[in-house]
């Protein structure tokens, strides 16, 4: 009965660590720092829906799209992220947690796998907001040993899209090369926030009410490319049937469930 032992300490590093993180995306008009309405709107949703304890930092990066001269939109870029940093600030919500306001430039178009340029321009206009807290929330022997899902933490998907957010696949990437070396098979199971009832999300790059299966299958193919045997997998997508409360962004998630051989 070593099995599920095994398996807490194969993945602690992944669902249990030290702190997570919430993270957030604001996006931008063509050469504006300004925010429209509605990304107001949802900004100041989610500063308000924040946590207040444990916090333990928070970090803001802008981004631009590829037209324009680099040194252009490096300063644009640093201009949107210090509208977002103005924007907490006004709420008074902790200023001296910021650690780093940063401009990173333009992104280039390769970056997300779009047929669309105008798609991938619009998702690189962007801010993005990275609020780490302290995790409190441990996992036990006997959450693994009924199959029950393991909340992949910090592993978090674009509000409406199946690609994930900056420093997400890095840590998608460490557990590939984890469940390669193992033999065990699971499912992947895809989840979604902001909809109504228990049905699923429209996807923005597809158009389909799918969401939660194409950010499973996002998930099953990016472990596929790294080696990991299909046979052994499996997806699903649940779209808003298993809400875990708090946060939006706690709900666009990835979840597996891992059956021991």
């Amino acid at each position: 009965m070593t099995r599920p032992f095994f398996l807490f300490f194969l993945f602690f590093p992944f669902f249990c660590s030290s702190q997570f993180n919430v993270e957030h995306a604001i996006y931008f008009d063509t050469d504006e720092y300004f925010m429209v309405q509605t990304e107001k709107a949802r900004l100041f949703s989610f500063v308000k829906a924040l946590p207040k304890r444990g916090l333990l930092k928070i970090e803001i990066s802008g981004f631009c799209d590829d037209i324009g001269a680099e040194n252009y939109n490096l300063v644009l870029s640093q201009n949107r992220a210090n509208a977002i940093r103005g924007v907490f600030s006004s709420l008074s919500f902790f200023p001296d947690k910021i650690i780093s306001v940063d401009g990173k430039g333009e992104v280039l178009l390769n970056v997300y796998p779009s047929d669309d340029p105008e798609i991938v321009r619009s998702l690189n206009r962007r801010v993005d907001v990275v609020v780490s807290y302290l995790d409190p929330a441990t996992i036990s022997e006997t959450s693994l040993n009924t199959s029950s899902p393991i909340v992949l933490n910090n592993v978090h998907f674009i509000s409406g899209y199946s690609y994930l957010t900056r420093g997400s696949k890095e840590i998608l990437s460490s557990l590939a090369k984890t469940l390669t070396k193992e033999g065990f098979s699971f499912v992947i199971q895809g989840h979604v926030c902001c909809t109504e009832g228990k049905i699923d999300a429209i996807d923005k790059r597809t158009k389909e009410r799918n969401l939660s299966v194409a950010r499973a299958k996002y998930v099953y193919d990016y472990f596929l490319e790294k080696g990991i045997e299909k046979s052994r997998m499996s997806y699903e997508g649940f779209g808003h049937r298993f809400p875990l409360g708090g946060s939006a962004d706690k709900d666009r998630r990835v979840e597996i469930v891992v059956f021991s051989n």
